[in-house]
Formats: C-alpha cells, sequence, structure tokens
C-alpha cells in the first residue's frame, strides 16, 4: 500500500487520487509517465519524485510553466511534507497527503483499551481556602523638612532656525550692495577728466560745488 497520494484540488479532474508507490515517479503530459496529466500547461515530462528514506522529493525537469511547492517556484531538489501544494505551472494543483491505514489505527486502539475499565475514584474535596490577610494600601512617600519639591519638566523652546536663516541672509544681502556700490563709486572717480561723475551722479557734482558741461 502507497504511504503518500497526491490529490488534485485544481485542474482537468479534480479530486483525482494518484497513489505514489514507487522509487522513482515522473509526471507529464505523455502517457508513460507514472503520474499523466493531460493539460496544455504541463510540459512532456515536467517534474519527477525520488523516494529518500520516508519521504519523497520533487525535482523540475525543466519545464516550461515551472513546478511549484506552496506557491514558491522550484529550481532543485525539495522535500515534500504532507499538506504540500504541488502547482504544475498556474492552473494545475495536487495536494501531497500521506496515506493512513485505517487498520492500522483500529487496532492499536484497542490495545489501548484497557479490558475492564475501573471507576475513577472521586477526588478528595478541597479544603477551603484561608483568606487572605489585608493589604494595608501604599504610605504616601515621607517629605523631609528642607526637601524641595521636584519641579515639573519643561520642554525646552524650539529653536527658532527660520529667524535666524532670514537674518543671516539680510546681512549677506546688504554687504554685497555696499560693496557693489563701493566698486561703482570707485570706477567713476578712475576717469580722470570727470565725465563719468557728470554721466551717472551729477548730483553728486552738483552737491560738492561743480559743473557739468
Amino acid at each position: 500500500m502507497a504511504e503518500f497520494q497526491f490529490v488534485m484540488r485544481a485542474g482537468p479532474t479534480p479530486g483525482k487520487v494518484y497513489p505514489l508507490d514507487g522509487e522513482v515517479i515522473t509526471i507529464g503530459r505523455e502517457p508513460s509517465n507514472m503520474i499523466a496529466i493531460n493539460d496544455a500547461e504541463v510540459s512532456r515530462r515536467h517534474a519527477r519524485l525520488e523516494k529518500r528514506g520516508t519521504a519523497y522529493i520533487i525535482q523540475d525537469l525543466g519545464s516550461t510553466n515551472g513546478t511549484f511547492v506552496n506557491g514558491v517556484r522550484i529550481s532543485g531538489a525539495q522535500v515534500l511534507n504532507p499538506g504540500d501544494q504541488v502547482s504544475l505551472g498556474e492552473n494545475i494543483h495536487l495536494i501531497y497527503e500521506a496515506v493512513v491505514d485505517p487498520n492500522a489505527t483500529m487496532v492499536s486502539s484497542a490495545k489501548a483499551m484497557p479490558a475492564t475499565a475501573a471507576p475513577a475514584p472521586r477526588p478528595a474535596t478541597p479544603p477551603p481556602p484561608a483568606p487572605r490577610p489585608a493589604v494595608p494600601p501604599p504610605s504616601a512617600a515621607p517629605v523631609y523638612s528642607g526637601q524641595v519639591p521636584a519641579a515639573p519638566f519643561t520642554p525646552a523652546p524650539a529653536k527658532k532656525s527660520n529667524v535666524k536663516i532670514v537674518i543671516i541672509v539680510l546681512v549677506v544681502l546688504a554687504v554685497c550692495i555696499i560693496l557693489a556700490c563701493l566698486a561703482f563709486l570707485l570706477w567713476v572717480d578712475a576717469d580722470q577728466t570727470g565725465a563719468r561723475w557728470c554721466q551717472y551722479l551729477p548730483f553728486v557734482v552738483s552737491l560738492v560745488g561743480g559743473v557739468c558741461p
């Protein structure tokens, strides 16, 4: 009698049982396989089962749609445990089950049952539990003279980083303006004829008592 079997959960013949009886079992679409499943998703030689000790291992034989164990595609030998789901492609699902011998179960149950079951003695009534002593309420911690009460925790105010950034930007901008003005004045004053003063800053010439042509 086979120790394990496949039960088709989804595929061309749901509910069909495939007993696993042999050291090497091939699965595929061709009738020459020990487990032949006539479906387009199954390759001619799709997978192989090999018995190792008291369990079977499964290995894909380079199938087109792959072999999956519990939803994970296998790339090498995979040990099967009772309850595992073996999928061939996306639509063929087989459940790997252990075959239980009902006769063996009945014999073991009969051996486990005694010939004459003696009535179990009634347990003696336990004495009532002793009352628990009253637990006094926790006393407040004593306050000693000179003891300073703990101050409430006050979170530190958040740093006004945005204000600092604005101030830094304004200072940098002011320095740039001042440097630009100084450079402009030096450029104007570099003209010994004074034409640049009259062209760009005539009001300055008037303030110092000069006359522009």
